[in-house]
């Protein structure tokens, strides 16, 4: 495994409105986990719902996660709580990255946050370019990812759906979708 000071960190984005956006940076998660790197995952949606990747990621002493947000927040009924929210998860995970701690930080669901004008792109690429660590991965997961994210990023995903089970009247599946 490389060190650190010689290490080039790349940014991944994983966007678009079909699966497969969390299920790939949990790959890496996992990935990266094997290979003894220090990783925090930070997921800004998601709140109390229990994952197999959060089940998983409890059997590694070198994953940190944190399933800090209120749940799905496209059925809201209270969007300044959810904005509220999104503003201290944000706190958070920059509080995150200056540590120095982690080798990857995986910030699952934040580019829902910017498409509902929760939080701006330019703000977290301003935020990046002065405080991230060189040698730092990272990895942002949801819809919509800002402009200013995409073109920060190192590699960009775009999910197309193509077919999707639930359009067929399929429920999510334990041990396949969570």
């Amino acid at each position: 495994m490389k060190k650190r000071e010689n290490r080039q960190g790349v940014m991944i984005v994983n966007t678009g409105e079909s699966k497969g956006k969390s299920s790939s940076a949990f790959g890496v998660v996992f990935r990266a986990a094997g290979w003894g790197m220090k990783v925090c995952v930070i997921q800004f949606i998601k709140g109390k719902w229990q994952t197999g990747e959060q089940r998983a990621a409890e059997k590694f002493d070198n994953i940190e996660w944190h399933a800090l947000g209120d749940g799905f927040t496209w059925d809201t009924k209270n969007p300044e709580q959810d904005i509220k929210t999104t503003r201290e998860i944000w706190a958070f995970a920059q509080e995150k990255i200056r540590s120095r701690e982690f080798d990857l930080v995986v910030l699952d669901e934040i580019n829902y946050c910017c498409g509902y004008g929760w939080l701006a792109g330019a703000e977290i690429v301003e935020f990046l370019q002065a405080e991230r660590p060189a040698w730092m991965h990272l990895v942002f997961t949801g819809r919509d990812a800002a402009t200013e994210v995409i073109e920060y990023a190192d590699t960009v995903t775009h999910m197309t759906k193509v077919k999707h089970a639930f359009d067929q009247g399929i429920k999510a599946e334990q041990g396949v979708e969570f």
